[in-house]
């Protein structure tokens, strides 16, 4: 299911109460510190200098594509992959060469990773029965932690008794059991169904703000990061791309990668010239020319690729532009003609072709294949990169 942009921001004004993202304060004192962090596996560098910082009670997603480094690096924090390179430190204490149980962290696996032979409540209380706990004290926080996720009534149930949602609480009940400084989630929701990861993604965040724990969770999923998140790591082949709220990383795309990875996968070829406070964008065979503002990350004059979301599309008939000088609205008009429609739900999608190059458009009526058609971007919604 893709979320729009509205509802991302109200399922995240509901979750802060209505507060604004306000991103890394810089008055706020770092919880977990990361620092120049490299590891890899059989002579393979798979994290190259991660520098991060983490507040007390932050959610941060670190998201990406498959092989970015997003696991390793939770591994890393874990203890369960050792760094080859840098330090991590949790208030201050460099833990960095500790075993996993000397972090204050705890584990959820994207796995579950039960012990089958034993019962929920026996699962949920294991790391306290191996941290020397009283029964009683086992017994008193398995029962409340049964009951803020869902769990009452299962606690002599086995795994293999519990449907997939229920499987995801207690191996969270359980690692929320031994109350970590830190709570590492590796895709904790990638093995249920679409309507169930719903519910356990908004009880993963209700639990997460009402305990005030810090919790770093792996995702490939945008729209999970960004519905989760306090703020989002965007990983690239190791290397950190971008760090934002969600409105910064979908608003404020620091490169054409992270553009792309936040939904504006079409890409088309425009040239430049930066003048004063303006920016002019040549006419070429893909698009009439156009005055727009000069965005806030750097460009130089010349070639660039020109990146936005098919929901950004102002989608119309074709109508030649009037006059010699170049549009001043703030925007830039697109000139194509359809190949495909569709109606995948909400929208109509449309394929269109420019000159070598397609694009895809959504518009709330549909338009027939071949007809020539208009496709306005707005500046706000136009991405520009110069080459590196």
């Amino acid at each position: 299911m893709n979320m729009m942009p509205s509802a991302i921001a109200q399922a995240r004004s509901l979750r802060k109460g209505g507060e604004e993202d306000a991103g890394h304060d810089a008055g706020q004192t770092d919880f977990l510190t990361i620092r120049g962090l490299e590891a890899g596996y059989a002579g393979t560098r798979v994290l190259k200098g991660i520098d991060l910082s983490v507040f007390k009670g932050e959610f941060i997603a670190l998201l990406g594509s498959s092989g970015c480094g997003k696991s390793t690096l939770l591994r890393t924090l874990a203890g369960f992959a050792k760094p080859d390179a840098g330090e991590i430190r949790v208030a201050g204490r460099d833990v960095t060469r500790l075993g996993p149980d000397k972090r204050g962290m705890a584990l959820v696996f994207q796995s579950y990773a039960l012990w089958p032979h034993m019962s929920v409540a026996q699962n949920i209380g294991y790391g306290l029965k191996l941290a020397g706990r009283a029964k009683a004290d086992i017994a008193s926080r398995v029962g409340e932690l049964q009951m803020q996720l869902g769990l009452g009534g299962l606690e002599q149930r086995k795994p293999a008794e519990l449907s997939g949602g229920q499987r995801q609480r207690v191996a969270l009940a359980r690692a929320l059991a031994v109350q970590p400084d830190i709570l590492l989630l590796d895709e904790p929701l990638s093995n249920l169904d679409a309507r169930i990861r719903l519910t356990v993604r908004h009880e993963i965040i209700a639990l997460q703000r009402r305990l005030g724990t810090t919790a770093i969770h792996v995702t490939h999923d945008r729209e999970e990061a960004m519905v989760m998140a306090d703020r989002i790591v965007i990983l690239n082949e190791g290397a950190i791309a971008q760090v934002g709220t969600p409105q910064d990383v979908y608003k404020r795309p620091a490169s054409a990668f992270v553009a792309a990875f936040m939904g504006a996968e079409n890409c088309l070829p425009l040239s430049i010239e930066k003048s004063g406070a303006g920016l002019h964008v040549h006419a070429n065979d893909l698009c009439e020319g156009a005055s727009l503002p000069i965005p806030s990350n750097p460009l130089v004059s010349g070639p660039v690729e020109a990146r936005f979301r098919p929901q950004a599309v102002e989608l119309t008939p074709h109508q030649p532009q009037t006059g010699t000088e170049p549009g001043g609205d703030g925007a830039v008009i697109f000139k194509g003609r359809v190949e495909q429609t569709s109606y995948p739900g909400g929208a109509w999608r449309h394929v269109v072709s420019l000159g070598s190059h397609s694009v895809v458009a959504d518009a709330q009526r549909s338009f027939a294949p071949g007809e020539a058609v208009n496709l306005r971007v707005a500046a706000e919604d136009l991405f520009l990169f110069s080459p590196a």
